[in-house]
């Protein structure tokens, strides 16, 4: 099993975040290669300044070349709340799972109707890099769900 996680966001190769990234990374190799893709060009920090559409469509143009093959799977707050098994489920018997962070603007609404899926982890606001972590936490989590792993006990 092949899962990306496909963010809107800077390269930070050692930020605050980044070992625990990389352990979620490694505890996950026996159930799937996770694959974080960091996505920030030039044209995007611009439209970013024009406005939310414009950042919304930059976003699109940005990330719809890595929904060529799996199951996509959108992280939108305005999406229907999942709990770990829930979540658990969306990966179960899958090859490829690309799961999206948007931007700061979030997704446009064409970019959601391309997925198989939209789901929200709750109400409240996370950074970037935080909800980064919070969803390799969840992809172990769910993987270890999918494989009867003592670690979601």
């Amino acid at each position: 099993m092949k899962i990306n996680v496909i963010i809107i966001d800077k390269k930070a190769k050692h930020d605050l975040y980044h070992g625990l990234i990389e352990h979620y990374k490694k505890i996950s190799k026996p159930f799937a290669k996770v694959e974080v893709i960091e996505v920030f060009s030039k044209e995007i920090a611009k439209a970013q300044e024009i406005s939310p559409q414009a950042a919304q469509i930059s976003y699109t143009k940005a990330l719809e070349k890595y929904m060529k093959n799996g199951i996509n799977i959108a992280l939108d707050p305005s999406s229907n709340e999942v709990d770990s098994h829930d979540f658990a489920k969306l990966l179960k018997n899958c090859m490829q799972v690309n799961l999206f962070i948007g931007g700061a603007y979030g997704f446009e609404s064409s970019f959601l109707a391309k997925c198989n899926n939209a789901v929200s982890f709750g109400k409240i606001t996370l950074s970037h890099k935080l909800v980064k972590v919070v969803l390799l936490e969840q992809i172990f989590r769910g993987l270890a769900i999918n494989h009867n792993h003592p670690y979601h006990k």
